[in-house]
C-alpha cells in the first residue's frame, strides 16, 4: 500500500526519450498509467511502495547497464527491486531496476561455488546446489533474493560456524554509476570489492555473484513453540543456552502473537507464543543433546527439531510468504540480561499498547571473526541481535512507531549498532544505516563512494553518501 503522504508527480524527469531506452533494452520500460506498472513496482513490503517515474524491467547485465546510463545522463536516482523484502528508500519519482527476470544459476560442483544472477532467491540457489551435495549460506526465509541478502551482510542459518555470506563473496558484477559493467574481485578493483560486501546497493547495480558453497547435504534442526505466559522463562533460558552451545549450532528466539487462522497448526491459532529455531550442523544424536535443554524450560506446544534435508531448511523458521504491509527495525547488542528481557517483554508483550513480533538471533562464532578477505560488515563484536517487525494499517501506524521507538530506547544501553538487512523502509535514515558500520569503515564507504558515484545516483538505498555530498542529500 502507499503511504498516503503528499509525493512528487512520479513521471517528472522521464521525458520523451523513454522510447530510446525501451529500444536500447529487452525487457520492459513501464511508465505510470502503463497495465504492468503496478505489478512491476510493487514485491514483498507492500508498505510504501515505489513510485518511480519510469521502471526497467531488466532481463540481463546489459539491460541494467543502458537503464543505468541512462538515469546519470537525466540525474534520476536509481532504485533496484528483486524480491523487495527489505527496501530502504521509498523511489518516489527516479527509475526503478527490477531485476526478478534474472534467474541463471550456475553450479561448480569441484570449486564448489555458484554463480547467480541478480534476481535468484535463496530457493533458487539451494536447489540448485542440492543435487550436488551442497548449501550456500541462505537466510531464514527461501524467498528472500539471495544478491542483496549477501550484500547486506548475510545473517543465515550457518552462520556462526561459517560467518556472514559477506564473507564467501568470491566475485562480483556491477554497473557502476558511470555506466560500466565491472567484474570486481579482490584484485580487480579491492576498494570496490570491499565496500560492495557490506554497503549492499548504494554504490552501485550487482548484476550477479559468485560466491562459496559448503558440502552440507542434511542438518539438526526445527522449531520448538511455547506458550507465551512462559515467555520470560523461555527466553532467560534460552540466552543461558547460547553460552554453552559450538559455533556449529545457529539459533533465534522469537516472540510472535500468531494470527486465528486455519493455516496454522489448532495448537498455535491465535496464540502468543515463543518459538525456538534452531540449526546444527553435525550428527542428530549430538544435536538431540544440545537442544534437551531447550526442551526442558517446559511443556512444548509443538515441536518440529528433526534431521532434515538442507533443501527444508526454510521450515525452520517458517517465514511467511504471501507480501504484508510492515515496519520494522533493529538493535545489535552486547548482552542481554534478566531485566532487559523483563522491559522487552513489558514494551512489546500481550499486556503493552502494541503487541510486537520481536526476535533475538545468537551471535558470535564465526560472525565475531574477521573474514579471509577483509569487507565492510560492521558490528562483528555483538553478542545478539534482536529485532522487532510489526504489520501495519494507516490506524494503527503511528501507535506502532511509538512502540518500536519505546523499545530501541530501552535497548539503548546495551547497544552497538544497527543490522544493514533488518532496518526496514522509513527506518533506514541516515543515522541507522551508520549505526551499521564501524565508524572509520563507514568513512572509507564515504570515501569509496565519492570515488565511484559522486553524485549519489545510487541514493534510493540503504544509502551511504559520498563524503563530499553528505550535508546535501
Amino acid at each position: 500500500m502507499d503511504t498516503g503522504h503528499d509525493v512528487p508527480d512520479p513521471t517528472a524527469g522521464a521525458g520523451p526519450e523513454t522510447g530510446e531506452l525501451a529500444g536500447r533494452v529487452s525487457g520492459p520500460v513501464l511508465l505510470p498509467g502503463d497495465e504492468a506498472y503496478d505489478g512491476e513496482r510493487t514485491g514483498y513490503q507492500t508498505f510504501g511502495v515505489h513510485r518511480p517515474a519510469l521502471v526497467v524491467g531488466a532481463t540481463c547485465a546489459e539491460d541494467v547497464r543502458a537503464a543505468v546510463e541512462f538515469a546519470a545522463a537525466r540525474d534520476l536516482p536509481v532504485a533496484v527491486q528483486a524480491t523487495g523484502h527489505s527496501p530502504a528508500q521509498t523511489a518516489e519519482g527516479g527509475l526503478l531496476i527490477t531485476t526478478r527476470r534474472m534467474t541463471d544459476v550456475r553450479i561448480d560442483p569441484a570449486a564448489r561455488t555458484a554463480r547467480f544472477a541478480a534476481g535468484v532467491t535463496s530457493r533458487q540457489l539451494i536447489e540448485a546446489a542440492a543435487p550436488h551435495g551442497l548449501a550456500p549460506l541462505n537466510g531464514s526465509a527461501p524467498g528472500v533474493g539471495a544478491v542483496s541478502y549477501m550484500l547486506g551482510g548475510g545473517l543465515g542459518l550457518m552462520a556462526r560456524r561459517h560467518g556472514y555470506a559477506a564473507d564467501h563473496i568470491r566475485a562480483i558484477d556491477a554497473v557502476t554509476a558511470d555506466g560500466r559493467l565491472r567484474r570486481v574481485t579482490a584484485d580487480s578493483e579491492p576498494d570496490l570489492f570491499w565496500a560492495l560486501r557490506g554497503g549492499r546497493g548504494s554504490l552501485g547495480v550487482v548484476t550477479a555473484l559468485e560466491v562459496d558453497l559448503f558440502p552440507v547435504e542434511r542438518l539438526y534442526g526445527g522449531g520448538l513453540y511455547f506458550d507465551g505466559g512462559l515467555a520470560e522463562q523461555v527466553v532467560n533460558g534460552y540466552l543461558r543456552w547460547t553460552a554453552t552451545v559450538p559455533d556449529e549450532m545457529t539459533s533465534s528466539i522469537a516472540l510472535v502473537p500468531l494470527p486465528d487462522v486455519p493455516a496454522l497448526p489448532p495448537p498455535l491459532r491465535g496464540r502468543y507464543v515463543v518459538h525456538v529455531r534452531v540449526a546444527y550442523l553435525g550428527d542428530a544424536a549430538t544435536g538431540e543433546r544440545l537442544v534437551e535443554p531447550l526442551r526442558a524450560l517446559g511443556p512444548a506446544l509443538a515441536d518440529s527439531v528433526r534431521e532434515l534435508p538442507y533443501a527444508e531448511s526454510g521450515t525452520i523458521h517458517n517465514d511467511p510468504v504471501q507480501p504484508a504491509p510492515y515496519i520494522g527495525t533493529n538493535a545489535m547488542t552486547r548482552d542481554l540480561g534478566e531485566d532487559t528481557v523483563k522491559t522487552v517483554l513489558e514494551l512489546t508483550g500481550p499486556g503493552a499498547p502494541v503487541t510486537c513480533i520481536v526476535e533475538i538471533r545468537h551471535l558470535g562464532g564465526a560472525l565475531a571473526q574477521p573474514p579471509a578477505v577483509p569487507n565492510a560488515v560492521g558490528n562483528r563484536d555483538a553478542a545478539y541481535m534482536l529485532a522487532v517487525l510489526n504489520r501495519v494499517t494507516p490506524d494503527d501506524l503511528e501507535a506502532t512507531r511509538a512502540a518500536h521507538a519505546r523499545l530501541i530506547a530501552a535497548l539503548e544501553p546495551v547497544t552497538t549498532g544497527r543490522s544493514l538487512n533488518f532496518l526496514y523502509g522509513e527506518n533506514a535514515t541516515a543515522d541507522q544505516v551508520r549505526m551499521a558500520y564501524d565508524p572509520k569503515d563507514y568513512l572509507r564507504l564515504t570515501e569509496i563512494k565519492a570515488v565511484y558515484d559522486p553524485a549519489n545516483l545510487f541514493r534510493l538505498t540503504h544509502n551511504i553518501p559520498p563524503i563530499n555530498v553528505q550535508s546535501i542529500r
